[in-house]
């Protein structure tokens, strides 16, 4: 892995991790469309490093109050909304694993955009008041939201957020809680590839790329957060939806027709 390679990357993790707009499916579209090697075990892990820093340097004062009180209300309600994408990672494991070759990519991405517009167009139909806390329903709800977001293509931020909505939760705090919401997941993927790189080894290292894009995942991510909480309070989600619609729409076309890049799922 070079250092552009690696900086490409960084970027790429770290806006699309907190963007509607699925950072898994973007890296499983970078392989495949201009040949960007999969990243190395090592560099992998601390890409999600630096959008795990990203998050925590956001919502430092919320993990402060959390590990203050570590059986208050917010612990569990992030016990909750974690439990499903563990059980979904185990469950499902090989499923997953397959879909990351990009097979099941169109389909992500068409999902993505079909929960974004479907959230919204709930929420403007819906006249009572939004909820401004996070009841535990919720958190099952956007937990549930969560676990369908491992498969790549299906945006992690787009379909909590939009799990959210669907319980009439404030945008903001829907959207707060979907970055808190993060946090563990990230770990426990980290945790899970450092199994795996202990079993492997690191291998050769180039640390410049490494570092970089570690650094560039970190403030690609903390930019992506941040607009995106000024972003929900004022406006919809369509935009967004579009796009995935659309890159969705182009995949498949390619899938089906042409086989350039991706495999027909069909075949």
């Amino acid at each position: 892995m070079n250092i552009l390679e690696s900086i490409i990357l960084g970027i790429v993790q770290g806006l699309t991790e907190f963007l509607p707009v699925s950072s898994s499916g973007h890296l499983v579209l970078l392989q495949n469309l201009f040949g960007v090697s999969e990243p190395q075990l090592f560099l992998d892990i601390m890409l999600h490093v630096g959008t795990l820093v990203s998050v925590v340097i956001i919502f430092f004062k919320d993990i402060v109050a959390i590990f203050k009180k570590p059986f208050g209300k917010m612990t569990w309600l992030l016990v909750i909304a974690t439990i499903p994408a563990i059980a979904v990672a185990i469950l499902f494991n090989d499923l997953v694993n397959d879909a990351f070759t990009g097979m099941y990519l169109a389909f992500g991405f068409i999902l993505t955009g079909i929960i974004l517009t479907v959230s919204e167009m709930l929420a403007k139909r819906r006249t009572g008041k939004q909820k401004k806390g996070i009841h535990f329903t919720d958190a099952g709800v956007m937990g549930v939201m969560q676990a369908i977001a491992i498969f790549p293509g299906v945006s992690r931020s787009g379909s909590t957020i939009s799990g959210g909505l669907f319980r009439r939760v404030d945008r903001r705090l829907a959207a707060r809680f979907s970055f808190l919401m993060s946090i563990p997941v990230i770990i426990g993927a980290v945790v899970m590839q450092a199994i795996d790189l202990g079993e492997t080894g690191v291998g050769d290292v180039n640390w410049l790329a490494v570092v970089l894009g570690m650094v560039f995942a970190a403030v690609a991510g903390f930019v992506a957060v941040k607009f995106m909480l000024a972003l929900i309070t004022r406006h919809k989600l369509y935009g967004f939806a579009v796009y995935v619609g659309i890159l969705g729409a182009l995949v498949l076309i390619d899938q089906l027709a042409f086989n350039v890049f991706f495999i027909n799922p069909f075949a």
